[in-house]
């Protein structure tokens, strides 16, 4: 469960490989979605509409994730209330390993640059996501890129759902304040 005031976003796994996610707003209507592995959203469900991202390739071989690893996998955007617009690119780099911490806990990351583009090589979206794969899920996002969300708030981190929320601790939880160290390697003479 990720929060804030306001703000509830519960995750379930769910067959296929999927991650139901149940999202709860104060002021809004409540909102499903479901990402394969906890990372790639394949459908949303709201008050507002109904949006499903049908890939055309097979997300299975994108998994584990490995930093350093970087794939492209084609969508076809369908809509309860427009007709598709052609298909979309999904471009996925693992730049990294990280810790990320949330309330009182850290939790270890993949740093995952994701962008999504038209068919004219028009970008749509990009951003950063610290994803967990012992989670399955992403704890935040980062809108560092130079897209229009950057120029208008500049670094903003959030979660999928909504803004950045406090995670309720689960088995994965390592106390921030009880990290292990990492242990230099022992000279050799």
């Amino acid at each position: 469960m990720l929060e804030k005031p306001g703000i509830s976003s519960e995750f379930r796994p769910a067959p296929g490989g999927m991650v139901a996610v149940a999202n709860r707003y104060q002021s809004d209507s409540p909102q499903t979605q479901y990402l394969y592995a906890g990372l790639i959203e394949v459908f949303r469900d709201s008050d507002t509409g109904r949006l499903s991202m049908i890939p055309l390739g097979d997300l299975k071989k994108l998994f584990p994730l490995k930093a350093g690893a970087k794939s492209k996998t084609e969508f076809v955007r369908l809509s309860s209330k427009k007709a598709p617009q052609g298909t979309e690119t999904l471009a996925l780099t693992v730049k990294g390993k990280d810790t990320y911490r949330l309330g009182d806990c850290k939790y270890n990351v993949l740093v995952v640059g994701e962008t999504i583009t038209g068919e004219s090589g028009n970008v749509i979206d990009t951003f950063t996501a610290l994803y967990s794969p012992d989670l399955q899920a992403v704890l935040a996002r980062r809108y560092d890129e130079g897209n229009e969300r950057a120029k208008r708030g500049g670094v903003r981190e959030d979660q999928a759902a909504g803004a950045m929320r406090r995670l309720r601790p689960t088995a994965n939880c390592q106390p921030a304040e009880h990290q292990p160290r990492r242990r230099r390697p022992a000279a050799t003479a």
